[in-house]
């Protein structure tokens, strides 16, 4: 399995990763405000169909590191919140929301639980990326967040965010120029 996302359609990112389980672990960090912020971000997600998705990142402390954005992110340094609503809530399989409701930049990220053996196939699916910008840093993010989450659970040192964020970003530019004149 890869761990580089691909593009499911021009505005439809997936990424897979296996985890160690199980699965009930992984369902905590995806759900669970203290355990998320260790990886992603803290913040409530409210158990239901149209519950509230608070989201506080700190992409800077992910690491101790502590690395600072680049130039082009420096309005993410410190804390940066984002709001959102549930609209999939299946336990321990699957959970889907609203990602930076109220934003204008709408779109909806769906994460994925499924067993295999004593591990657990995460497969992080983020629909409605119409901006081609805005598509290159959330492949860049997420590819970053989940290799957190996967050092995390594996209880090692991620790296920091913002140092590898920026080399994959650039990494996904070459990989969605390529797939682009590949389709054409």
């Amino acid at each position: 399995m890869s761990d580089y996302g691909v593009l499911l359609a021009p505005d439809v990112l997936k990424l897979d990763r296996l985890l160690p389980g199980p699965l009930e672990r992984v369902w905590q960090y995806l759900t669970e405000s203290d355990k998320r912020a260790k990886w992603l971000a803290e913040g409530q997600v409210e158990p239901c169909i149209g519950g509230k998705v608070e989201h506080t990142f700190r992409n800077s402390e992910l690491s101790p590191e502590h690395d600072l954005p680049p130039p082009k992110y420096a309005d993410c340094a410190g804390a940066v919140p984002m709001l959102g609503k549930v609209t999939t809530w299946d336990p321990m399989h699957q959970l889907s929301y609203i990602w930076n409701e109220g934003s204008g930049t709408e779109s909806e990220v769906s994460f994925t639980l499924e067993e295999q053996g004593e591990q657990v196939k995460l497969t992080v699916v983020h629909r409605l990326l119409t901006n081609p910008d805005d598509r290159l840093s959330v492949a860049g993010g997420w590819h970053t967040h989940l290799n957190i989450l996967r050092d995390v659970l594996e209880g090692k040192t991620p790296a920091a965010f913002w140092r590898v964020h920026s080399l994959l970003e650039e990494e996904y530019k070459v990989l969605f120029a390529a797939a682009s004149a590949f389709s054409k």
